[in-house]
């Protein structure tokens, strides 16, 4: 994820502010009861919340804001039905478990509680209202795509992955694996998985490199953790090392920028965070004014952009227009207003 800088920051800002929380609404800002739920810390909600600050600077609505203590679906539980229990009455909610999610939300419901998934989908069908985030499965499918055009469609890659139990994980792992089987002459010889940290992802990916670095040519990473941990690995071997073996991550962590910046990198897959957090908490303040979901507008997607050496000093202006056409079109695809 980004780490902006304060004046990065503050021209975003105002930039995105011109939609200024999409639609005006008539209550009082202190009679919303809206609550952020997130399974455990991490940089891909710490960029959600960021969204989430910045709505509530734009529309003067505080939203609870709350990270679990472990990613399981109990804990989640646990700490929705307390904030239920104080009277919040719309959700945006990371599931924990993409099945299990559901019977917290079927609870919520039944209590006239909205809620709305962010950054991962419950199972379909599911109580929540909409999901606002990446495409999952439509980036990934992009960033293999990307990696076999940069291989010429032809070699062999080491697939790394992130949390195991993640259900944007598995979405991941099934979209590259699509992908690849297009493609005779391009296969995947190694895959590295279940990594929480980047201290471990540096140790896993490190030790697949060694075993095969003769057979390698490509690698790709579809979580933040181990995006970093292959950008420094592959970084050192592109200092030291003749051989360069193509890369594809996703977010962009400056570090990740760096490397594409002196092209010891190819690209990374920028999400949309940022504008996930904004736009998940709008729609729960439309659901609270009355809003209704459009028939096929469950999901609402934030968009995703490469970053490259050619658009690193403007991709976050794709963002940003990204999440405004978003806003402007809620409308149109996702919601219908109150009727009068």
């Amino acid at each position: 994820m980004k780490k902006l800088s304060i004046l990065l920051l503050t021209v975003v800002l105002t930039t995105v502010f011109v939609w200024v929380g999409f639609a005006a609404g008539q209550k009082n800002p202190a009679e919303y009861k809206i609550a952020w739920f997130a399974p455990i810390p991490h940089p891909y909600f710490d960029a959600v919340k960021k969204g989430i600050e910045a709505w509530e600077k734009d529309t003067g609505i505080e939203v609870k804001k709350v990270i679990g203590q472990e990613w399981t679906q109990k804990n989640e539980n646990e700490n929705v039905e307390a904030l239920a229990a104080l009277g919040y009455k719309a959700f945006s909610i990371y599931p924990a478990d993409p099945t299990a999610a559901n019977g917290l939300y079927e609870e919520l419901v039944e209590h006239g509680i909205y809620v709305v998934n962010f950054g991962a989908k419950t199972t379909e069908p599911t109580p929540a209202s909409f999901y606002v985030g990446t495409d999952i499965r439509q980036a990934a499918l992009d960033a293999a795509e990307k990696l076999c055009e940069l291989l010429g469609y032809r070699g062999n890659i080491l697939n790394v992955l992130e949390i195991i139990e993640d259900v944007n994980t598995i979405v991941r792992d099934k979209a590259i694996k699509e992908v690849v089987a297009k493609y005779p002459d391009v296969h995947i010889i190694g895959e590295v998985a279940d990594i929480k940290s980047v201290e471990e992802g540096m140790e896993k990916i490190q030790n697949a490199l060694a075993a095969q670095i003769e057979e390698i040519d490509g690698v790709i990473c579809t979580g933040f953790t181990i995006t970093v941990a292959a950008t420094i690995i592959l970084s050192e071997f592109h200092e030291t090392q003749e051989k360069y073996i193509r890369f594809v991550g996703i977010d962009d962590d400056p570090s990740v920028l760096k490397a594409i910046r002196e092209g010891l990198i190819d690209t990374t897959v920028a999400q949309n965070p940022w504008g996930t957090g904004y736009i998940s908490v709008e729609v729960c303040k439309r659901l609270l004014d009355g809003w209704t979901p459009k028939p096929d507008g469950y999901s609402v997607y934030a968009g995703h952009v490469f970053v490259t050496k050619r658009n690193i000093d403007t991709y976050f202006d794709e963002l940003v227009n990204l999440t405004m056409d978003i806003g402007e079109g809620l409308e149109n695809k996702n919601m219908n207003p109150p009727k009068e």
